[in-house]
């Protein structure tokens, strides 16, 4: 997908993903296990291994339906990552955990909770990348990683949303058709066409340089947090605390009822009804409710370093649901 960039061109090129470690992701739960009920929160360290494999074993090593296996996010497969799941246990008993533990998956903690582990139940996730056999002017990258660190980032949904060459988007313009699919794929598909339409927006607001700076009525998100409020009056308040990074302009996540934007905002957004009549429509008909991201993304605590002189660390944190290759997108182009 070549959407364009905040910066005015990418400072290198390099390589990622050289060997799983060079892309370490760490959750960051959002709440203390009780230490007690029938949930028992795992968290888990695994190489070279998805989500959705990781459940399927731990089930396995339970002895109970996957379906009873909840974790809060998805995590990469080429990587090494660090995640939470919770696993039902009604009598309260566990086979040993040191079962689990081999080269690829290990047991680093194991406690009690009263709740099931709910989708979206992270603070966030902390990222820790190595980006090798980089090729580019070195001031540059700087420049490029004080400009990041300073304005953010358009928060782009990632490629893997998507699935190869956009097939996801496709698959969900079959479904709304009639093609039918189940539960899982389903929520895959509706994701896909969401995000699809949001990336448009932001990518046409991108162009055209006010993707974080204020339009006529504009919807705001509160930094840190998923609380919105607007449209009010553009004025030198609003404005003030968009360049202070406290507010983001938002985009929409398409969904059934009015959108809550206005003016040239609600202008550009209303042209996706025409541009992706099928992918709206199908949207509206499956009982999702027009809601708001930001777009704008600010990685937390960014820090990096060079290892020599063509290996880059970049250690950064990202509220749930943000994609740790908006950031490398602004930076370079990576194999």
């Amino acid at each position: 997908m070549n959407q364009p960039r905040a910066l005015s061109a990418p400072a290198f090129r390099g390589r990622i993903r050289s060997v799983p470690e060079d892309f370490i992701v760490e959750e960051l739960p959002a709440f203390e296990a009780t230490g007690e009920g029938e949930h028992l929160l795992l968290t888990v360290r695994k190489r070279g291994m998805n989500t959705a494999f990781c459940a399927e074993r731990i089930a396995r090593w339970a002895g109970i339906d996957v379906r009873d296996v909840s974790y809060a996010g998805l995590k990469d497969r080429h990587a090494v990552t660090t995640q939470r799941f919770s696993v039902r246990l009604p009598k309260k008993t566990a086979p040993d955990t040191a079962l689990l533990d081999d080269d690829e998956c290990t047991v680093l903690d194991a406690a009690w909770h009263n709740r099931k582990l709910a989708r979206g139940a992270l603070d966030g996730n902390r990222f820790t990348l190595v980006l090798r056999e980089l090729e580019g002017d070195l001031p540059a990258l700087e420049a490029a990683l004080q400009a990041l660190k300073a304005h953010g980032v358009p928060n782009y949904f990632g490629e893997q949303r998507f699935g190869m060459e956009q097939a996801n988007v496709g698959k969900a313009l079959g479904m709304f058709e009639g093609r039918r699919v189940d539960r899982a794929k389903r929520s895959i598909y509706l994701s896909a066409a969401r995000s699809y339409l949001f990336n448009h927006v932001l990518a046409q607001r991108v162009s055209a340089g006010n993707w974080n700076t204020p339009l006529d009525g504009e919807v705001w998100m509160l930094d840190g947090s998923k609380s919105i409020f607007g449209p009010e009056p553009l004025d030198e308040a609003i404005a003030a605390r968009c360049a202070a990074l406290d507010i983001h302009p938002t985009g929409p996540l398409w969904g059934a009822g009015d959108l809550r934007s206005q003016g040239a905002v609600r202008e550009l957004e209303a042209q996706l009804a025409d541009w992706q009549p099928q992918l709206c429509k199908g949207l509206e008909k499956a009982d999702l409710r027009q809601e708001r991201r930001a777009l704008r993304l600010l990685p937390k605590n960014l820090a990096w370093r060079l290892l020599d002189a063509n290996t880059l660390e970049l250690r950064f944190e990202l509220p749930p649901g943000a994609y740790a290759t908006a950031v490398l997108a602004e930076l370079g182009e990576f194999a």
